[in-house]
């Protein structure tokens, strides 16, 4: 019988035991990945002093963070809504004088004080690698290929990468396509909506033709190169053909050159990843700086719920699990576990194989199907 008392808030929920399985293989499969290609983890904590949380990126808003006073302190604490500026936190401290570049990988829960109106959660499970010291082409390769072997590996099919320009609008408006600074973000924000109309009210008339750079890559990319008269996207337009090309035909690439949203600390590169069957993006990354140390980094984030989507929890609990009988061989059922079997031992008489979710029975010293 549930209580008032025992209801949760507004978007948590509990994960149960076949969910709970699911996600857990999940992120063991994807630390492994991230671990294979040499990034080790770090755990940061949960609570940190606000003005920590929101100094070493730019665009980390504290409106979204949960706030509290520290009793201790007197200061206000928050819980982490990113664990990306955390290790960089770490980089910039306690790691500051380890070999570059640095290669760190996490995975931890964030919350966030309200929900948005895609992901109605407001407690998430965050992976991601980060690469400290570095923020060329050659890191952004690193960083898709690393995110797209980390998705394989947890079983995930069907992935596309989306690429982006986040300094797309400040590096046209310094002398290609000159707009003043106090309208640069109207356009940012237009040309992230698609809104033509409103683009060219916000004084970007000029930035129309971005509007309609996008779709798949080759073809984007050229239309892409053909508005860039002066020259001032051409390094950027390199780094992304040669992406691309590193890539080769292992995931659908597009770009969409004035995506914005969830790019706000990065620089000049961001992807975010897509799969079929998932209405989200499972992640996003791209180059950004570590600000106090100003170092370059390169990495991404990944997100569970759209994992689980994709991947789904049927079957989560289907692993072989033998039912021990009461007054059954303790050594022998220490040499099944020892062989990959769950085992589930009756403490009753009543205890029934098939209620408790065993495939199999232990009869005559050995497992036998039910």
């Amino acid at each position: 019988m549930t209580k008032p008392d025992d209801l949760l808030p507004i978007g948590l929920e509990d994960a149960l035991p076949v969910r709970a399985s699911t996600i857990t293989r999940t992120m063991r499969d994807i630390l492994l990945a991230m671990d294979s290609h040499g990034y080790d983890r770090v755990r940061p904590p949960l609570i940190e002093f606000e003005q920590s949380l929101a100094g070493r990126m730019e665009g980390v808003a504290t409106r979204r963070m949960v706030r509290f006073t520290d009793p201790e302190s007197l200061r206000t604490l928050a819980l982490r809504a990113d664990m990306t500026v955390q290790v960089g936190r770490i980089a910039a401290t306690g790691l500051a004088d380890a070999p570059r570049p640095l290669r760190l990988c996490y995975a931890g829960d964030i919350a966030l004080l309200k929900a948005d109106q895609l992901d109605p959660a407001r407690q998430r499970l965050q992976l991601g690698a980060e690469l400290i010291g570095r923020g060329n082409v050659a890191a952004a390769v690193e960083a898709v290929t690393v995110a797209l072997d980390a998705l394989e590996a947890a079983g995930v099919t069907g992935l596309s990468v989306d690429f982006t320009l986040p300094d797309l609008v400040d590096t046209l408006a310094e002398k290609a396509l000159p707009l003043a600074d106090h309208k640069r973000e109207a356009v940012r924000r237009e040309l992230d909506m698609k809104d033509a109309g409103a683009l060219k009210a916000a004084g970007g008339e000029d930035y129309l033709p971005l509007l309609y750079a996008t779709g798949p890559f080759e073809d984007a990319i050229e239309k892409l190169a053909a508005l860039d008269a002066g020259g001032a996207l051409a390094s950027r337009i390199a780094g992304l053909r040669e992406v691309a090309a590193a890539l080769g035909n292992r995931a659908r690439l597009t770009l969409d050159p004035s995506e914005r949203h969830g790019f706000e600390y990065q620089s000049w590169f961001g992807f975010t990843l897509h799969a079929k069957g998932a209405r989200a993006a499972l992640g996003r990354g791209g180059t950004y700086a570590i600000k106090g140390s100003d170092e370059a980094a390169t990495g991404f984030s990944l997100y569970m719920e759209p994992l689980l989507e994709v991947l789904g929890t049927e079957g989560a609990s289907s692993a072989r699990t033998v039912f021990l009988p009461l007054g059954h061989d303790r050594a022998l059922a220490t040499r099944l576990r020892a062989d990959g079997w769950r085992t589930v031992a009756a403490n009753a008489e009543e205890d029934r194989a098939a209620a408790l979710g065993c495939t199999h029975v232990l009869e005559g010293g050995e497992p036998k199907p039910l």
